[in-house]
């Protein structure tokens, strides 16, 4: 217990006589940090935004309006036997006008030109889910071949393009950032064994006497791998301190752009609290024990 509390004291006097040197190397660590955790946030947007596009992706056959009901059922019992299909939902004209209605609740212009009609001009629908995007051209090329009398129209404008220009910059915007990432880490290797080097120098006297007392080796490593945990330790507290609230202030933008899409952003990273930011401590920390172990065999000559 005696021998922890002068290595914690030992490794606590070193960060506090170079504090300039601790100051600027927890900057580097905070930096690389905090372009993982930028990483990290547009590939959960992008695959959070992925996966609601293809939850909003349907194909629809609007239906002539003095259709029977009981055919328009039919038609849908007979699409729901094809295994493209996930889902066929039935909308009727009133459940159409509501839909409009709730759509353009705040447009009195649109709401006043519908009350004009006097009437229901919007037409029942039958709503197709693809049970799989990738399969939805040739489901499309399907609905396309349905020869029906009731068909009135078709509508099959998907989100496959939304969704390629998504995977397209979130591809780009990982490449560059895992570059930055490797810089980052580089840099953070350099800084850390720079820090220990200096403070090994500024600690050589007491490293000398240790010696000829008899200090064991792991005695005279360990003030140095305490620092090192001291400064993954507060990189991580302080990127924690600042990454939440910068969420805080993107989510509400995130709401407006991806409108009518559930992407959250800070449920994410509150409910993997642990997984991300104990897995970037843990690199982190791996990164100044490498730097700081063999800065220490190599100029404290232990």
């Amino acid at each position: 217990m005696l021998s922890l509390l002068r290595i914690i004291k030992f490794g606590l006097q070193d960060i506090f006589r170079n504090a300039w040197l601790s100051v600027a190397t927890i900057t580097v660590l905070l930096l690389a940090l905090f372009s993982i955790s930028m990483l990290m946030t547009v590939r959960v947007i992008s695959d959070n935004a992925s996966s609601a596009v293809k939850e909003k992706i349907d194909l629809s056959l609007y239906i002539k309006s003095e259709t029977p009901e009981s055919e328009i059922i039919a038609l849908k019992t007979k699409l729901s036997e094809s295994e493209k299909i996930k889902s066929v939902v039935f909308i009727s004209k009133q459940a159409a006008l509501e839909s409009f209605r709730e759509k353009y609740k705040n447009n009195q212009e649109v709401l006043a030109a519908l009350k004009e009609l006097g009437k229901n001009p919007l037409s029942p629908s039958l709503v197709i889910v693809p049970a799989n995007l990738a399969e939805a051209n040739l489901l499309i090329n399907e609905l396309k071949m349905i020869d029906n009398p009731i068909i009135e129209s078709r509508d099959f404008s998907d989100n496959t393009v939304i969704l390629n220009k998504i995977n397209n910059i979130t591809k780009r915007i990982n490449e560059v950032g895992l570059f930055l990432i490797m810089i980052f880490v580089l840099t953070s290797l350099l800084v850390v064994y720079n820090a220990i080097r200096v403070s090994i120098y500024t600690h050589r006297q007491e490293i000398e006497i240790m010696r000829l007392v008899g200090a064991s080796n792991y005695f005279i490593y360990m003030p140095f791998v305490f620092s090192a945990f001291i400064y993954a330790l507060l990189s991580v507290l302080i990127i924690i301190a600042v990454f939440y609230p910068f969420l805080s202030l993107l989510q509400p933008y995130l709401e407006v752009f991806f409108m009518g899409y559930n992407v959250n952003i800070l449920a994410y990273f509150v409910n993997n609290f642990w997984l991300v930011f104990g897995g970037q401590f843990l690199v982190v920390l791996l990164i100044n024990v490498f730097a700081s172990v063999f800065a220490v065999r190599k100029y404290a000559k232990v």
